[in-house]
């Protein structure tokens, strides 16, 4: 539960029994008028200060455990998560060219790509009396972009260890910070673990003290590779052994001692792939700098943010959930000296192995990734990720599916069978080039790739069957790599990609001046569009297959796939309609995400891979194309659930996948995925805030289907071409006023304004700057959108738009508890009647439990069937009681809203 209290986000480990309290707390602030800032003088402010924190002590002590962290904010002077650590729990801090993975309780592994130096990493306190491991004390973890902190808490001292990894050095920095009433000595137990990333080796390997350096010399017999694990203040050196008789594994040293009070000491890991000397340099500069380098990192990380779209929303959790999620997505981008700058696909201790989870390269993880990175604007890593996976483009035009960070060391592209392994990387790499061309307006680009372009689409080609669509037998996996689901010709989801290439190759030959080709493309897409729609549906079923089969027969099978040509825009609109309430129902929406198949399918496994689990990818994927599709509410509850997952799990990141079954993460998952984080960034920018630029012709579109609660919010530095654009958004009853200005650049840019608006609704008028603006009204099978155009300049434009009757619902979510089955109330459809004067909402929930729905426009309702309102001074709730069944599963009720 979070709770926003006078600027400040309290974030508690969740008890049914405190949301009361903090309720009521808050309650009792706003009596005092605490949070509205309405003080009227010195005395006035000097008592409601006394007030706030007689209210905090209470509400705190009521509450066992919490955590203080900085108001949610992308302007916020911290990104500080907290909480009582978990000690399993994954614990990365990562820079471009180094990184340690670990866990909570400090057991920590360092890499230096593509090297790994150690593993095990731990400490012992040492004191008069007694030799304690520290995971024993491990108590709280403090985690920030560009550092993460341990507590631990002693009998008679405290010890704050910070790992830090400079987003630009080769190696990292662990700081200590003790407090002690008596002598305290830490010591650092590791096991040398130096070898290059699967599948390369270095043979041979040896360790030394080197007593100049204060520091252990890992090498190998060329000399080409060292690495220097050590403290200014290290002492006692104990390192492994060999013999006849008996053997160590472990290497350690010791800090020294601390007699009383306070005190810092260092370990630093540095790393070479040039020799020991190089090594050193890297080693003395990290010990001489480490705090400019922490200052300089944390400050790259808020230049990220306020460069890059910025918003603040009313949601705490989501605003610091996206806040984050742009973070753990740049986080991906990796320097190997060998192969260049790419993004890998996500991070995860190796344990005795040398495979960081998916610390390497993959295509299309990369291309799902940039499609945040340009709504986001950031262009510059979007290339990055782009040129690095297009330089290893097969000779007949294949684009890789992954490259090791090891691939120099061994003849991958040619022994291996991993990277052209897919089919669906080299149609997303022609999509991808697109969305970045036309985001960023970099149109010099599609002619610098075309090349590489026309042999990724000449390999496209080559991979048709006799319909057109693009196989997955004989060609690559498209999504589902193994499992029951195979075998398969052609996949829904490598169909759709395979036609949205089309579009998009149509695009980029129109902007090279190649128009002939353009229209060429242009009837092919359109044919193979409606060909796709066909051929896919399943008119008994209702729903789109999941595949064709071998013998070109749709395969009964409804898939979360599906969702990936909605996110495009390519499935018939009253079929796709009909497919969304299909996958809204529990079976294929849990608390946490979507499935890839119905939990009622004879083919799921909860703990399958590509068969049952749950992947933050998917539930993107939905949350977008939901959006794109007018279906509000399955869209919001999946943007909700990837959101919240970046703030629990491993602090600031989101996993690879879930359990289909329990909310937690797949024992094999990696806990900090790319494309995970950047499935938070997409829904919420292109799905819940319909942003779209095309920087070439100055355009913005910003068509937001904003929850019925949101009353303001802002977006900052939208990129249009060479301008930024500012919008900020307001609601009230009958009332939506938004602003737009351009922050920076000097050309006009036009806007097309088109917000949702209920099917109820009525537009009295609109206008621009006070005087009239036309407009026009787009009915869809969800809702409504108010239509405008205008031109904003160097001046700052207002949209009021006059609304009656506007009514909307909203609806709150939250994570069930570790290891849990999903609990929440599911949306399936809604339906209004001819004259609107009637809502049929279908809802799926679990027999016995109340659910909450908040209400907007609650006075036009006359009475309610299969639920209960009720009514404060600020706010109108529509409860919903699911009977008590004779089934825990859950169970389908229709309520009814009629109105005045």
């Amino acid at each position: 539960m979070q709770a926003c209290c006078l600027g400040l986000e309290l974030s508690f480990i969740v008890r049914p029994q405190w949301h009361c309290k903090c309720a009521q707390w808050v309650a009792t602030l706003k009596k005092f008028k605490l949070m509205s800032g309405q003080h009227k003088s010195k005395r006035s402010m000097r008592v409601t200060g006394a007030w706030i924190w007689l209210c905090l002590a209470a509400a705190l002590l009521s509450l066992p455990m919490f955590a203080v962290a900085q108001q949610a904010s992308s302007d916020s002077a911290s990104l500080e998560l907290s909480r009582p650590l978990r000690p399993w729990e994954f614990l990365p801090v990562t820079g471009t060219k180094a990184a340690l993975f670990g866990n909570e309780a400090g057991e920590m592994e360092a890499w230096v790509y593509p090297l790994k130096i150690l593993r095990g990493l731990h400490l012992r306190f040492h004191t008069p009396e007694r030799v304690e491991p520290a995971e024993t004390l491990a108590r709280t973890i403090t985690v920030r972009p560009e550092s993460a902190t341990i507590l631990y808490a002693g009998d008679t001292y405290s010890v704050r260890e910070t790992f830090f990894v400079p987003v630009k050095e080769q190696g990292a920095v662990i700081a200590f910070e003790v407090q002690t009433e008596q002598p305290l000595e830490i010591e650092a137990i590791f096991h040398r673990d130096f070898q290059l990333e699967w599948p390369a080796a270095l043979g041979a390997t040896f360790i030394d003290w080197l007593s100049n350096q204060s520091a252990f010399y890992f090498g190998e017999e060329q000399r080409k590779f060292a690495a220097l694990v050590g403290s200014p203040t290290a002492a006692q050196p104990q390192e492994e052994y060999q013999t006849n008789y008996s053997q160590s594994l472990a290497s350690s040293f010791r800090l020294g001692v601390t007699a009383k009070g306070r005190e810092t000491k260092l370990l630093v890991i540095a790393g070479s792939m040039e020799g020991l000397a190089d090594a050193e340099k890297t080693y003395q500069h990290l010990v001489a700098s480490y705090k400019d380098l922490q200052r300089e990192s944390a400050d790259y990380y808020q230049k990220y943010l306020q460069n890059t779209v910025a918003l603040k929303l009313p949601d705490a959790q989501l605003q610091q959930a996206y806040d984050w999620a742009r973070i753990s997505t740049v986080q991906g981008l990796v320097t190997n000296p060998y192969l260049g700058t790419g993004l890998v696909a996500g991070y995860r201790a190796s344990g005795e192995s040398q495979r960081p989870g998916f610390a390497w390269f993959f295509g299309r993880d990369s291309f799902w990734t940039s499609f945040a990175l340009n709504a986001e604007g950031d262009f510059a890593t979007s290339r990055t990720a782009l040129d690095f996976i297009g330089k290893y483009q097969r000779e007949d035009g294949k684009i890789p599916h992954e490259i090791s960070q090891g691939a120099s060391f061994v003849n991958w592209f040619r022994d291996y069978p991993f990277p052209y392994a897919s089919a669906d990387a080299t149609p997303l790499y022609i999509i991808a080039v697109n969305d970045y061309v036309i985001r960023s307006g970099d149109t010099a680009y599609a002619n610098e790739k075309w090349g590489t372009l026309q042999k990724a689409y000449d390999f496209l080609r080559s991979t048709y069957d006799e319909s057109g669509f693009p196989k997955n037998q004989g060609v690559g996996h498209g999504w589902v790599e193994g499992g029951p689901l195979l075998p398969v010709k052609t996949e829904l989801y490598q169909t759709s990609l395979g036609i949205e290439a089309l579009r998009a190759l149509g695009n980029l030959a129109h902007l090279t001046g190649k128009d002939n080709l353009r229209d060429e493309l242009t009837r092919n897409f359109q044919e193979q569009e409606q060909k796709m729609n066909q051929a896919f549906w399943l008119t008994d079923a209702k729903r789109f297959a999941s595949a064709l089969d071998l013998e070109n027969k749709p395969i009964n099978e409804m898939s979360v796939l599906s969702t990936v040509p909605m996110w495009f825009g390519l499935l018939d609109d009253a079929h796709t309609n009909e497919m969304i309430s299909a996958l809204a129902t529990e079976d294929h929406q849990a608390d946490w995400g979507m499935r890839i198949i119905s939990a009622h399918s004879a083919k799921f496994g909860g703990g399958g891979y590509h068969y049952g689990s749950v992947w933050p990818l998917f539930t993107g994927w939905a949350s977008v194309g939901e959006y794109k599709y007018h279906r509000a509410f399955p869209a919001y509850e999946n943007l909700r659930a990837n959101a919240l997952l970046a703030l629990d799990g491993s602090l600031g990141h989101v996993t690879e996948v879930l359990s289909g079954d329990y909310y937690q993460p797949l024992s094999t998952s990696s806990p900090h995925q790319i494309w995970s984080a950047a499935m938070v960034v997409s829904p919420v920018l292109r799905g819940l805030l319909g942003l779209d630029v095309n920087a070439i012709e100055r355009k913005l579109t910003f068509a937001p289907h904003i929850p019925a609660d949101w009353q303001s919010f802002s977006i900052k530095n939208v990129p249009v071409g060479d301008n930024k654009a500012a919008v900020n958004y307001s609601a009230r009853e009958g009332l939506l006023s938004v602003e737009f200005l351009l922050t920076a650049g000097r050309k006009d840019c036009d806007v097309e304004f088109r917000p949702a608006i209920s099917p109820r609704a009525k537009v009295q008028k609109v206008e621009l700057d006070g005087a009239p603006l036309a407009f026009h009204v787009e009915e869809t099978l969800g809702d409504q959108h108010v239509i405008v155009n205008f031109r904003v300049g160097q001046r700052k434009r207002v949209v009021k738009i006059y609304l009656l009757r506007d009514f909307g619902l909203s609806v709150n979510t939250s994570l069930p508890g570790l290891g849990s089955s999903s609990e929440g109330l599911r949306i399936i459809s809604e339906n209004w009647s001819a004259a609107k004067d009637q809502l049929t909402i279908e809802v799926e929930g679990l027999p016995g439990k109340r659910y909450a729905l908040g209400v907007r426009g609650a006075s036009q309702l006359h009475d309610v069937e299969g639920g209960e309102l009720s009514q404060t001074d600020k706010e109108t709730t529509l409860w919903i009681a699911i009977p008590q069944g004779s089934t825990e599963s859950y169970s389908k009720q229709l309520v009814t809203l009629h109105f005045q």
